[in-house]
């Protein structure tokens, strides 16, 4: 069973940083893609990056590109999302999901995933 969890969230002022985590387990296969999504009140859920665990390979949507940074640590099947100047617009829940099947070159779509974690709040406030 192909399980992710998420964490690291948390309130933040205007500039300020955090790094979320996303721990997966229960894969049978070598290779996947981990993508980090998130979903403000009354607005769909959108794709914000994803990684690639065999290359490395990784996708930014434009709006955190500069700003936001995916990483991985293979040896802890651990996926990391460094966030800096982070804006109040970035609040949402965040989470992370998981499948073999997904492509990460040219976007992070939602329905390539199967695997979800429960999501970790952000808040950027003053």
């Amino acid at each position: 069973q192909v399980q992710v969890v998420e964490s690291g969230g948390g309130l933040v002022q205007p500039g300020g940083s955090l790094r979320l985590s996303c721990a997966a387990s229960g894969f049978t296969f070598d290779d996947y893609v981990i993508g980090w999504f998130r979903q403000a009140p009354g607005k769909e859920r959108e794709g914000v990056s994803c990684i690639r665990r065999s290359d490395g390979s990784t996708y930014y949507v434009d709006s955190v590109k500069g700003r936001f940074t995916i990483s991985r640590d293979n040896a802890k099947n651990t996926v990391y999302l460094q966030m800096n100047s982070l804006k109040p617009e970035d609040t949402a829940v965040y989470y992370c999901a998981t499948d073999r099947r997904a492509q990460c070159k040219w976007a992070v779509r939602v329905y390539e995933y199967d695997y979800w974690g429960q999501g970790t709040q952000v808040n950027v406030s003053s």
